[in-house]
């Protein structure tokens, strides 16, 4: 039995046309895909090398060398196909497709004739294969290369990277499970569990679901895994020579069964890639315990260990959560690849449930972090996104090396930058998702959807000027008159929305159901809805067990969080103070970063000049004076000259 109430409108039914939005996808067409490709073939002058494209010429037997990169460096070229797949869906480019065919071409030569595909340890260590499964992720590759080759065949209608990745899935499935002669194990790093999924999907073969299954039952179950693999291997490591302490279970999600976690740990891409998992396996299967324990660990994460940015993962020691409400702001980890899979358990989570806060969650990490983590011109990319920057500390503090000033060209180990490339590519299937009787609206992003509800074909055209403007309008196309609800998303920002239909003025209250005002009626040719969502600056506070940010505030409009930086406002944010009770002016400026809505307040500043050379502490009130503080969006910072930066703003 199903779980889910509703399922995403399929990517190639969604055409984008928005304002905000759409420069970003044709940057990923016709900016992102080129450069990352160019950067998996190490043609980027001054970026660190990916040896990607160059480890699959020399598995295919194409070129001799060595392995180069991290033993799970596939995983990138894996994803820049998946994005490869997915501009394509809406965007066919016969160039762009027959340089993916080419590359499939080189993955079907160098697979196994078992099945088996991954260039590490067919070039480096042929004998070594599923003999370090904590440390080396061949099954999180082979789910990369799996979900690429899903979304491959769901563009193009070309089935030869499916069968690839189908021989390499049955493989898997021979080789783990708990018959005789099987490894009874699973990976470092969650990734194959949701791609199964998928695969099952788009096959319709029930063993791929199962073996998604077996994975995530298995997880923590007793002997550990991870511990007897460890032992097996003499005590050693991957990353590092002579023996080394077993491995920490919570950190691989792995201390005891899924369903028994009651709070994030661990390394936080790991943990959303297997709660997604979770939840599209309870979707598919009908397990109310799984879904149980998505909903408990969903709780823990964005109530207690999340930055108000969407970021998730607070340390740089394991790229991971360490406990509640500890959330740094200047150490703060926060990969990209973090958020975007919280916007993956968000989405499957929605398509379980249509619950506003999950829709919340994902647009605050869609708007902030994840837009944020790449520069404008396509070709720069944070892979660590913090809250506060003090270029001095990156330099000189240990603890702060991870914070970069400015966004990099590419990574040794750059999982992020086409992981940004793959989600923006398929930003059109996050939209909208439906059932027999209800289109739901999660993210006000201007397009046209083609889908079928109540039996009737159905158009819904929606425009606006979102995140600048809250006026939504939405145009209603059914074949022919026809009664299904309409839900549209109220973020959980928002006050006082206000709702019409074909000009008659209705009440939100009364329809709201979850953070979803619900309209039932019989549609009509040209109906159209318009939502009013009112968009002005507000402060927002944080718990006072979030230490970090004790007599502090900071600032939203809409979805967007707001940050000072040194351009506006000088060296020494820590010396400007918020009037919490100023206003908070809003204005346009078409001449700042193409276009943004800066926020504008008075504040007062301490006088750092006062202060003697010599003199660090002193007994006297601090002299202060006026400053007219100037706040941008989060999602722009870094993109003019490298300085301080701040999100958090002590109020007074």
């Amino acid at each position: 039995m199903s779980l889910f109430t509703s399922k995403q409108v399929p990517l190639n039914k969604v055409r984008m046309d928005d304002p905000f939005w759409s420069p970003y996808t044709q940057l990923v067409r016709e900016v992102v895909i080129p450069y990352q490709w160019e950067a998996l073939n190490d043609e980027i002058p001054g970026a660190e090398t990916s040896h990607a494209m160059s480890n699959l010429l020399i598995a295919a037997g194409k070129k001799t060398g060595e392995f180069g990169g991290f033993v799970f460096q596939d995983s990138d070229l894996a994803k820049w196909l998946e994005a490869v797949a997915y501009s394509l869906a809406n965007h066919p480019d016969a160039e762009l497709e027959a340089l993916a065919d080419r590359v499939i071409g080189l993955i079907e030569e160098a697979q196994h004739d078992d099945g088996y595909f991954n260039t590490y340890f067919t070039i480096k260590e042929p004998d070594k294969r599923w003999t370090n499964l904590t440390d080396c992720h061949e099954l999180y590759v082979a789910g990369h290369l799996i979900e690429a080759a899903v979304a491959y065949f769901e563009a193009t209608g070309k089935r030869r990277f499916l069968e690839v990745m189908c021989r390499f899935a049955d493989y898997i499935g021979v080789v783990f499970g708990r018959e005789p002669g099987q490894i009874r194990g699973y990976d470092g790093h969650q990734e194959i569990e949701l791609a199964l999924v998928k695969l099952y999907q788009a096959t319709g073969n029930d063993i791929y679901l199962q073996l998604s299954r077996y994975f995530i039952d298995e997880r923590g179950q007793q002997p550990h895994f991870f511990t007897q693999e460890w032992e097996k291997r003499g005590e050693t490591t991957h990353w590092r020579q002579g023996k080394v302490p077993p491995p920490n279970l919570a950190y691989h999600q792995s201390h005891v069964p899924v369903r028994e976690q009651k709070e994030a740990v661990g390394h936080s891409v790991r943990a959303v890639y297997m709660y997604t998992g979770m939840a599209d396996l309870a979707g598919h299967t009908g397990d109310a315990s799984l879904l149980e324990a998505c909903r408990t660990l969903w709780n823990n994460t964005v109530s207690k260990q999340m930055y108000i940015t969407g970021g998730i993962g607070s340390t740089a020691q394991g790229e991971a959560f360490t406990f509640d409400y500890d959330l740094p702001n200047d150490t703060v980890y926060a990969e990209t690849c973090a958020s975007i899979g919280l916007i993956f358990f968000a989405n499957r989570m929605l398509q379980l449930e249509a619950k506003g806060q999950y829709a919340d969650v994902l647009e605050r990490a869609l708007y902030n972090n994840v837009a944020g983590s790449m520069a404008l011109d396509g070709k720069h990319y944070f892979y660590v996104n913090p809250l506060e920057v003090w270029p001095e500390a990156s330099k000189h503090n240990p603890s702060c090396k991870h914070v970069k000033t400015s966004r990099q060209p590419w990574f040794g180990c750059s999982c992020c930058p086409p992981n940004v490339a793959r989600l923006l590519a398929s930003l059109g299937g996050y939209i909208y998702t439906s059932n027999a009787d209800t289109v739901y609206t999660h993210l006000y992003i201007g397009s046209e959807a083609q889908l079928e509800v109540a039996g009737t074909g159905l158009q819904l055209k929606q425009s606006s000027n979102y995140p600048w403007e809250g006026r939504i309008q939405l145009e209603v196309n059914p074949d022919e008159a026809v009664e299904f609800s309409l839900a549209l998303h109220i973020p959980g920002w928002c006050r006082g929305a206000q709702l019409k239909v074909n000009g008659e003025q209705m009440e939100v209250e009364p329809l709201a159901v979850d953070g979803y005002a619900y309209i039932s009626r019989l549609w009509q040719v040209g109906d159209i809805v318009e939502l009013e969502l009112p968009m002005t600056a507000q402060r927002v506070r944080a718990n006072p067990k979030l230490r970090a940010n004790a007599g502090k505030t900071a600032i939203q409009r809409g979805p967007l969080v707001y940050c000072l930086e040194e351009a506006d406002n000088g060296e020494l944010l820590t010396a400007i103070v918020l009037d919490s009770e100023g206003e908070l002016a809003e204005r346009f400026d078409a001449h700042l970063l193409g276009g943004v809505v800066v926020v504008e307040a008075a504040a007062s500043r301490e006088d750092e000049n006062a202060w003697g050379e010599e003199e660090l502490y002193r007994f006297a009130t601090q002299p202060t004076g006026p400053h007219q503080l100037k706040a941008i969006p989060y999602f722009l910072w870094g993109n003019r000259t490298q300085g301080e930066m701040s999100v958090w703003i002590r109020e007074k």
